[in-house]
């Protein structure tokens, strides 16, 4: 990070050295690193490692760190729901400390008027109550995290998903629009409350803050028209974040990509702008799985996309991480070489291993499989691939179940759903039988578990 962001803060316990090992000292500067999944052990949930341990093969991952999600206000102190269990941030901190972990990860998603284009992940926060989001949800975090206690981890937050890049793409005059989208940008509450988030954690000294940033599948597309552009817009608006509520790029330690989704790291099989049948795939309308997107993959995406946050105000030196956790797409399905047809539709469907009906494809997908395993530096400016999403547990209930957790039904979650604007009208390619999001689903471990890529084991 930059010299700002590196400046030491004097802390009474435990620090960290370079190589990620703990050391007693009473009175010692402890430095933000660079990236601070290199050389680290990483928390390991023992309620999710459980649950996969229990599942035909899941000890062969059940060691795999995953992000812990704080996802209600009484998630922080432990609510015995499903989707969080017994254990609630202290508990992590402390079960981390006993581990001898060096990075613990914890999802901050709980922002009013959560998720506006979506009904199965919407929260227990109205629109416009902001100042219990303040005061009520990160403020007892932040009180937490601070405990000198903890001060030896780093503490990697990711930072509202699937809230800020919704302002850019579905809201009015957009076709894609929705409601409660405008309602979110007119009231200004998703970035007030993402900046109070990141400005209020980022002071701490052990702190690595990752704002959310969609995927190539949702903001791939740079245009001239402001209308179809996604990309430009986005990263300018995350722009707009540094200077609310004292937020500063120094409070940013990256960004994060492909969050609880399913886009592929890279197509090895194509590129985006290959020729084929004459006509560069990216700029073909009868393409429909491209639609002129300007990206393949998340690699790619979130590399170009690290520059052009840059270009709008964030340090020269931000990390990004890439949610792998189910976008390995391997099994009977995976294609092993390029299509040999001539027809540009038929050899992007027949190449492409992401084997959705449309990236825009977001709940529970049928066919999906666990991606490559949690690793530091896999490329230059990515600082990790992680598993944020633990995987087993639901994007969202296949039909209407009451629940006190303030989760919709979204139709996008059910297999027969035939799909909408955002998603060009293709099928929802949701697995049946689902629980509310945040639920165990051990159907669906098993599918990602057989359709692993790399394979497990």
């Amino acid at each position: 990070m930059a010299a700002a962001a590196l400046a030491a803060a004097t802390v009474s316990t435990v620090a960290l050295t370079s190589a990620g090992a703990q050391e007693q000292d009473g009175d010692i500067a402890q430095a933000k690193v660079d990236n601070p999944y290199e050389g680290a052990q990483v928390y390991v949930n023992p309620q999710w490692a459980a649950n996969a341990a229990a599942e035909p093969g899941g000890e062969a991952v059940a060691d795999q760190a995953t992000g812990v999600w704080l996802d209600r206000i009484s998630a922080i102190e432990g609510n015995d729901s499903p989707t969080t269990g017994t254990m609630g941030l202290k508990d992590h901190l402390d079960e981390a400390v006993a581990q001898g972990a060096d990075v613990i990860q914890f999802v901050i998603y709980n922002l009013p008027g959560r998720d506006c284009a979506a009904l199965a992940s919407n929260g227990e926060l109205k629109a416009d109550e902001i100042s219990r989001y303040k005061s009520e949800y990160i403020d007892p975090i932040v009180a937490i995290q601070s405990d000198p206690a903890y001060a030896g981890l780093r503490i990697v937050n990711v930072i509202e998903i699937d809230s800020l890049p919704n302002l850019v793409t579905n809201v009015s005059p957009r076709e894609t629009a929705t409601a409660n989208c405008d309602t979110m940008k007119a009231n200004g509450n998703y970035v007030d409350g993402v900046s109070y988030a990141a400005a209020e954690l980022g002071a701490l000294p052990n702190t690595y803050n990752y704002l959310d940033a969609g995927h190539h599948g949702w903001i791939g597309w740079a245009d001239a028209n402001p209308q179809y552009d996604n990309f430009n817009a986005s990263a300018a608006l995350f722009g707009s974040l540094i200077g609310e509520n004292g937020m500063t790029a120094d409070h940013v330690h990256g960004f994060i990509t492909n969050t609880a989704n399913y886009s592929a790291l890279e197509e090895p099989h194509w590129e985006v702008d290959q020729v084929v049948g004459g006509q560069a795939i990216n700029q073909n309308p009868n393409i429909k799985w491209v639609d002129w997107n300007d990206f393949n993959g998340e690699i790619d995406f979130s590399t170009a996309f690290r520059d052009e946050l840059i270009a709008n105000g964030y340090n020269s030196d931000i990390g990004m991480l890439i949610d792998t956790s189910r976008n390995g797409w391997g099994g009977a399905d995976r294609p092993a070489g390029p299509s040999t047809s001539t027809d540009p539709a038929t050899f992007v469907d027949e190449s492409r291993i992401d084997q959705r009906f449309q990236k825009g494809n977001w709940c529970n997908q049928a066919g999906a499989g666990l991606g490559e395993r949690p690793q530091a530096s896999p490329e230059a400016g990515i600082d990790a691939y992680v598993w944020i999403k633990p995987p087993g547990e639901s994007d969202g209930a296949s039909e209407p179940i009451d629940n006190d957790e303030g989760k919709g039904f979204d139709e996008m979650c059910d297999p027969a759903y035939e799909g909408n604007i955002r998603n060009g009208f293709n099928m929802s390619g949701a697995r049946g039988e689902m629980p509310l999001s945040g639920h165990w689903s051990s159907e669906q471990f098993a599918e990602l578990l057989a359709n692993a890529y790399p394979p497990v084991g």
